[in-house]
C-alpha cells in the first residue's frame, strides 16, 4: 500500500503511454484529468493485488473509442464518474476499488481520477498488461469473468446499461453505441470480487510503467539515452530507427486503423519497415516482407530524442522514432490467450511468435 500524488502521476502517465503501444489515448489528457483530481480530493491509495480482500467488489473503468477523436472531443471528466455511479447503483453493493482496464495513456489514468474522486483506493493491476483495441481482450475474460453488467456514458449524459450472453457482443453493442455517441465514451464494466482480480489480473503494471516513466525522466535529467532507459526497465528489444516517410489513418467503426512506413537511419539506413494499427500497433514488417513483431507482444515507437512513446493518433511524416517490441504478459502466449489476441484474430495470415525467438532467429543470421 503507497499514497500515488502529482509526481508519481506524471511517472505513470509516460511509462503508460509506451506499454499503450501506440494506443490507450491520449496521456497527456488523461494525466491531466487525475492530476485535477488528485489535487481537487487528495492522493490515491494504492493496494496491491494481494492486499484486496477476497469478497471485496473491484469495478474497472475506461473509455471506449478511436483515440482520433480525443484530439477534438475533449472528455468533461464526469463521463467516468457517472458509469461507476450507475454500475454501483444497479449492483447494490459498496464497491472497494477500481482498477485499470488496461496500460494505454489515457486509460492508466481515468481509474485515478475515479479513485480520487469517490475516495476509494486503485489496485496495481490491470487485464492487458498493455492496450488492445476490443474490450472483450482482457484477461478477466481469460479468467472467466463477465464484463456485464456494463455502463456507456458519453459527455452529453447519456448511459446506456448492457446485460450481454458474451463479453464479445459487448463489444460489439457497446461500441456502436459509441459510434452513435460521438466516437468516444467512458464505461464500467467487469464487476469482479477480490478473489477474482488476484487470479485474472496482471499485477504490478501501474509499478511498472512508473519505473519506465521514471527512467525517462532521469535520463532526461542526466542527458543520457532515455531510449536505452527504456529498454533496459522493460525488458524490450530495439528493432529499427527511423524516420516516418508515409502514413495512412482513418476513423473507422470506433477505431483508429491504418498504416506507418518510416525508411531506416543510421545502422538501419538502407532498410524501411511498414507498421499496421487498429488503434494499437498490430504488426510490424520490412519491406521485404520478413515479420519483425506482432500482438500480443508490445510494439512501440518511441521518440529518438525524448524516448516518449508516439501514438497512431499523433504520429506524423518526419517523426524520428526507434521501434522498439517489449514481451507481452505470459498469461497472453497461452492458447486462448493467442486465438483472443493474436496475429490471426486481426486477419494477419501469420502464426504468433514470441519476440525472444524471432530477435534469436534474426541474430543467428549474422
Amino acid at each position: 500500500m503507497r499514497k500515488i500524488g502529482v509526481k508519481e502521476i506524471e511517472d505513470i502517465a509516460a511509462g503508460a503511454a509506451v506499454y499503450g503501444t501506440g494506443g490507450g489515448g491520449d496521456p497527456y489528457v488523461g494525466k491531466l484529468m487525475a492530476i485535477d483530481a488528485i489535487k481537487t480530493h487528495g492522493e490515491v491509495t494504492m493496494l496491491d493485488v494481494d492486499e484486496v480482500p477476497d469478497d471485496a467488489i473491484v469495478v474497472p473503468t475506461n473509455m471506449m473509442g478511436a483515440p482520433t477523436i480525443l484530439i477534438e472531443k475533449i472528455p468533461n471528466g464526469k463521463e467516468a464518474i457517472n458509469a461507476f455511479s450507475l454500475l454501483k447503483d444497479y449492483l447494490g453493493k459498496e464497491i472497494f476499488a477500481t482498477i485499470p482496464f488496461e496500460a494505454g495513456g489515457l486509460n492508466s489514468m481515468i481509474p485515478f481520477a475515479v479513485a480520487a474522486t469517490l475516495g476509494m483506493p486503485i489496485v496495481d493491476g490491470d487485464g492487458m498488461g498493455r492496450a488492445f483495441p476490443e474490450i472483450q481482450m482482457v484477461t478477466f475474460s481469460l479468467g472467466g469473468v463477465k464484463s456485464t453488467p456494463l455502463v456507456v456514458c458519453d459527455e452529453k449524459g447519456n448511459a446506456t446499461m448492457f446485460n450481454t450472453v458474451s463479453n464479445k457482443w459487448s463489444e460489439t453493442l457497446a461500441r456502436a453505441v459509441t459510434v452513435a455517441s460521438g466516437g468516444s465514451t467512458m464505461m464500467a464494466s467487469y464487476t469482479m470480487t477480490g478473489s477474482q482480480v488476484k487470479k485474472t489480473s496482471i499485477r504490478g503494471i501501474v509499478t511498472k510503467t512508473e519505473e519506465v516513466g521514471r527512467a525517462i525522466r532521469i535520463a532526461k535529467n542526466k542527458n543520457t539515452n532515455p531510449v536505452d532507459a527504456v529498454l533496459k526497465v522493460s525488458g524490450g528489444f530495439e528493432l529499427f530507427k527511423g524516420k516516418v516517410c508515409d502514413i495512412l489513418r482513418k476513423t473507422d467503426g470506433g477505431f483508429v486503423r491504418g498504416e506507418s512506413k518510416m525508411t531506416g537511419i543510421d545502422e538501419y539506413k538502407g532498410k524501411s519497415i511498414k507498421i499496421e494499427f487498429q488503434n494499437e500497433n498490430l504488426i510490424v514488417q520490412t519491406n521485404e516482407g520478413e515479420i519483425l513483431a506482432t500482438a500480443p507482444d508490445l510494439i512501440v515507437v518511441l521518440d529518438i530524442e525524448t524516448g516518449h512513446a508516439i501514438t497512431t493518433e499523433t504520429l506524423r511524416y518526419g517523426n524520428r522514432g526507434i521501434v522498439i517490441c517489449i514481451p507481452c504478459d505470459e498469461k497472453w502466449r497461452t492458447k486462448d490467450g493467442i486465438k483472443t489476441v493474436g496475429p490471426r484474430y486481426f486477419g494477419y495470415d501469420v502464426d504468433y511468435v514470441p519476440i525472444e525467438q524471432r530477435i534469436k532467429s534474426r541474430m543467428g543470421e549474422f
